[in-house]
This record gives structure tokens, C-alpha cells and sequence, in this order.
């Protein structure tokens, strides 16, 4: 075989081989998208997902704010936003998360986020009511202290009065002693503390919160009573006991004696009540909560909450047990 021949062998051989591997890398390039195609739609889903679960937190954000400017809890949503955080490290770890879990998860959030909405427009209603109460409430009494002032004034003025006889001296001040009594009672009722935004949360064995109202009696261990007080001027920072009923759907008051319950006086009545709490009444609007613990299950039906301070009814809540 002559050197041109076993060139032109070598020049066949080595194209055939390159004809072989160029027919394996446009096979593989062929069959390639295939399984790209799930990886490449996984990372699609996963990153779509956490965008969602980041707008929704922000979203709970927002709605803490304005439930906490309106004086109402916000645990709940402060544990939902933990539990996105959960989601996103699970994702992120494990992104094998089906979409169908994670739309469960996501149902859940927006669900909480509409009962929140909710929430907050009930609390704004309460909020728009008791302001207005308030307001109409301060300036009466305004005006009943300013009329005791003037009672008294008139007072001192009849006792220097020259020449008026002793008998219509008597008389006229026996009348303004009377009116001075009767304003003063008036300012003692315009000075009593108010009770507002009164919420009740039912809380469980493993110390989980959420609203009492439609929670199962076998699912609350505790109850906590949350509100805050107006803030008065009449009123006088000092030292205050409040007294809390929580009355059965039979009317009969929740009551231990082993636990601090008690009797008081309204209107010359005897009540029963579940739990008393003395606190220093700083006149800012603060907040006051009772925690509740009866050693027996609730029954069935709606409770009503009633709070009670210095011989009057403070306040007034309920919820419903199922």
C-alpha cells in the first residue's frame, strides 16, 4: 500500500470518529430538556412561592399596625409570620414542597389576613363610639364642675350677704346644699372609669391564643380579658380594684372562692364575681387584662362579660362557646 493510500485510510478514519461523536452530542442535546425542563419549572415554582409568602407577610405587617393603634392583640398574626419564615427556610431547604401543600399553607394565610380585616373595621367601629362617648361624657362633666363651683361660690357669697334675714338664709342654704350634693353626685358618676375595646381570647393547654368566640369548650384552658380605660380628667390617679364577672349561658357567675372570688354591692344588690385585680390607674389609656383558669369545661353558649369598679359597671363583652 502505497503512503497516499494509507493517508487517505487515516483522513476516512479519523472523520468517521468525528462523525460518531457529533451524532452522540446531538443525541444528548435532543434528549437533554426533558428532565431540564422539571428542574427548570421546580425553580420557577419555588421562587414564585416565596415572592407570595413575602408579600403576604408584609401584608400582616400592615394589619399589626393598625390592630395594635386600635388597641386589639396581635399574637396571632405575630405567630403567622413566624410560621411564613418557617415556610420559606422549608422551601429553601427542601424544595421539594408540593405545589398543593403550599397552596394549603397560602389558603391559611389569606384567610387569617380577611378575618383580620374584619377585626379591624369592628374595632374602629367600637373605637368611632366609645370617642365620641367620651368626648360628650368630658364635657358634661365640664360643665357639672363648673356648676358645683358656682353652687359654691353662691355658697360663701349667702353666708356674707348683710342684712338677710336668718330664715331665708337658712332656707336658701339648705336649698344650695341640697343642689351642691346633687352635682357632686353627678361628678362622681361623670369620674368613673370606662372600659373599652373589651376583647376575650381563649387560650389552650399547649398555651396556644386565639379569639374565644366559636372555640370548642375542650380547647380552652384559660381565658384572657383584655381592654383599656379612657382616660378622664375628673378621675384621680390613684390606686383602683376591678371586679370581673363572667356569667354562664345559665345566667349563674363563674365563681371559686379558692381562686379569689367575691361578692360586691350594685345598687344595693349582692353579685357574685370571678376574679377582682387591684392596679394604679395612671390616666393614660392603658391597658388591663384578667387571665382565667376554671378547673371545669365551658359549657356550651354565650358568655357575658361584665367589669365593675368603684360601684359601677365599667364595661361590658362577650363570647361564644361551641
Amino acid at each position: 500500500m502505497s503512503e497516499q493510500e494509507k493517508r487517505m485510510q487515516r483522513t476516512i478514519w479519523l472523520l468517521s470518529i468525528l462523525v460518531i461523536l457529533l451524532g452522540g452530542s446531538l443525541a444528548l442535546t435532543i434528549s437533554r430538556p426533558a428532565w431540564y425542563r422539571l428542574d427548570f419549572n421546580h425553580e420557577v415554582f419555588v421562587a414564585n412561592a416565596q415572592q407570595r409568602l413575602d408579600s403576604i407577610s408584609k401584608q400582616l405587617q400592615v394589619r399589626m399596625v393598625q390592630i395594635k393603634k386600635l388597641g386589639g392583640r396581635v399574637s396571632e398574626l405575630e405567630t403567622a409570620r413566624l410560621r411564613i419564615l418557617g415556610d420559606q427556610k422549608e422551601l429553601k431547604e427542601h424544595p421539594e414542597m408540593g405545589e398543593e401543600q403550599f397552596e394549603k399553607k397560602l389558603a391559611y394565610y389569606l384567610r387569617l389576613l380577611g378575618q383580620k380585616d374584619q377585626e379591624i373595621k369592628k374595632l374602629r367601629r367600637e373605637n368611632g363610639v366609645l370617642l365620641a362617648r367620651n368626648d360628650s361624657l368630658s364635657r358634661e362633666a365640664q360643665l357639672l364642675k363648673d356648676g358645683l363651683t358656682n353652687v359654691q361660690k353662691a355658697l360663701r357669697d349667702s353666708s356674707l350677704t348683710f342684712g338677710v334675714k336668718q330664715k331665708e338664709l337658712s332656707e336658701r342654704s339648705r336649698v344650695l346644699e341640697v343642689r351642691n350634693q346633687e352635682l357632686a353626685d353627678k361628678v362622681t358618676v361623670a369620674a368613673a372609669l370606662r372600659a373599652e375595646g373589651v376583647n376575650v381570647y381563649a387560650i389552650s393547654s399547649r398555651g396556644k391564643e386565639s379569639g374565644a368566640s366559636n372555640q370548642k369548650a375542650k380547647r380552652i384552658e384559660k381565658i384572657r380579658v383584655m381592654f383599656h380605660l379612657q382616660t378622664n380628667p375628673l378621675a384621680n390617679k390613684e390606686i383602683k380594684t376591678i371586679y370581673l364577672r363572667i356569667i354562664e349561658p345559665t345566667g349563674v357567675t363563674l365563681s371559686d372562692y379558692a381562686l379569689g372570688s367575691g361578692s360586691i354591692v350594685f345598687k344595693g344588690k349582692e353579685l357574685t364575681y370571678t376574679a377582682k385585680q387591684r392596679i394604679f390607674y395612671e390616666n393614660n389609656h392603658q391597658s388591663v387584662e384578667f387571665i382565667y383558669a376554671r378547673p371545669n369545661a365551658y359549657r356550651e353558649g354565650r358568655h357575658e362579660i361584665e367589669l365593675y369598679a368603684e360601684g359601677f359597671l365599667i364595661g361590658l363583652g362577650s363570647f361564644e362557646v361551641r
